[in-house]
């Protein structure tokens, strides 16, 4: 299978702003939300949803009847007719969306794809599960979000004991952690310049956030939420989440709620959906990894180092580099491994400091790496990212003048 043929249009993807656990987009269903704006995105761009011979929904927490899947949101788009699967590789879904819809089009199966990348961690689904012939007849049951951050389907471990871990076998100080931690605070300030300049590229502002039925606007957002100041006197005086350890709520990433999604075409068909048909973005490999039990945040090195195999070129040739960062953790580990500047990495941004929808992170990560390369006047991008079951994702994107 050959990617030669796959493409972003250039502008053709946006995203939400991303607010915090228990904020502002807490009572939106994920999908209808992520439909709605969809609908408002796609009409901006005077793009057609009928010509979408694809969808994919990227969406990792339970809705109500998300049993249905991506054909309910292509519907409410007006993308009536159109084909589409729903998955989920946690923190890695995004990417993972990416995939499916890019080997869609390069088997021939599609020629123009939508990825909804959605999720809402707020308001998790309580889940029974009926067990009529256990003792009582009593089940199970979980809080789907709160219980598995906590809860390791494996081992029992959560998913900040893998941030331990990590850090303990790279060597990794809480200095080092603050001092990343510090500076992604500092790189994300360059995204509110000049009146959110960088940020208004791929993200409607102010938005209006809608009411529950979507008839009435119930907020406006300016910016995301959820974001809140660092400095390097606040960092030392936090303590780690787990005694001993080097984690803290400073060096660490947040619950969010948000959506963000792209559209995938072919290189002949791409330049009839672009914002700005001079820009070429193509998408030249991916990769995946799995690491040793417990050691989530190593497993982006490895998914790294696979996908820049796939796509023919070496880290030294990369330009921007953007990681799903649950941890300061991540980027330490992955520079020590690779030789890369930890402190030139993830530049406008990242999910350490705007937050964790799960579904959506990435793909917001990856529409700012390419807004990073076209102001850098084009060439290789590298995102990674770990996720749940210590795997990772990893995609490289070439920018370029047509």
């Amino acid at each position: 299978m050959s990617l030669n043929n796959v493409e972003i249009p250039y502008g053709a993807y946006w995203s939400t702003p991303f607010t915090k656990w228990q904020g502002s987009l807490q009572h939106l269903h994920a999908m209808k939300f992520a439909a709605w704006v969809a609908k408002s995105e796609l009409a901006k761009r005077d793009i057609d949803p009928t010509s979408f011979d694809s969808g994919v929904l990227g969406m990792t927490n339970a809705q109500y009847q998300s049993f249905y899947g991506a054909p309910w949101p292509l519907y409410e788009i007006g993308a009536t007719k159109t084909p589409g699967h729903m998955l989920s590789q946690v923190c890695a879904t995004g990417v993972r969306g990416l995939f499916a819809s890019a080997s869609e089009i390069a088997l021939g199966m599609a020629e123009t794809s939508l990825l909804l990348t959605a999720d809402r961690c707020s308001n998790g689904a309580h889940i029974y599960y009926p067990a009529p012939g256990g003792p009582g007849g009593y089940g199970q049951s979980e809080d789907q979000v709160t219980y598995n951050m906590q809860h390791d389907a494996i081992a029992g471990h959560s998913m900040i004991q893998t941030g331990e871990n990590v850090a303990k076998k790279f060597a990794i100080t809480r200095e080092e952690l603050d001092a990343v931690a510090l500076r992604r605070y500092e790189q994300y300030q360059a995204a509110l310049a000049d009146d959110q300049a960088f940020q208004k590229r791929y993200m409607t502002l102010p938005f209006s956030v809608p009411a529950a039925n979507f008839r009435k606007e119930a907020a406006v957002l300016t910016a995301d939420e959820g974001v809140f100041p660092m400095t390097a006197e606040g960092l030392a005086k936090l303590r780690p989440v787990n005694e001993g350890g080097v984690v803290t709520f400073g060096n660490m990433t947040h619950p969010a709620d948000g959506n963000a999604s792209v559209v995938l075409t072919t290189a002949d068909k791409a330049q009839a959906y672009a914002t700005d048909a001079s820009i070429r973005i193509k998408v030249c490999g991916f990769g995946q990894s799995r690491t040793d039990l417990a050691h989530m945040p190593e497993a982006p090195i490895e998914a790294a180092n696979n996908a820049l195999k796939m796509a023919g070129i070496d880290v030294k040739e990369v330009k921007a580099i953007k990681t799903h960062n649950p941890f300061a953790v991540n980027d330490v580990a992955f520079a020590k491994a690779t030789g890369v500047d930890v402190m030139n990495m993830n530049n406008y941004g990242c999910s350490m400091i705007w937050g964790h929808p799960q579904g959506p992170t990435g793909m917001r990560a990856i529409i700012e790496m390419i807004e990073e390369l076209v102001i850098l006047g084009g060439g290789y991008g590298l995102f990674t990212g770990c996720a749940g079951g210590d795997q990772g994702m990893a995609v490289v994107i070439h920018v370029s003048d047509r």
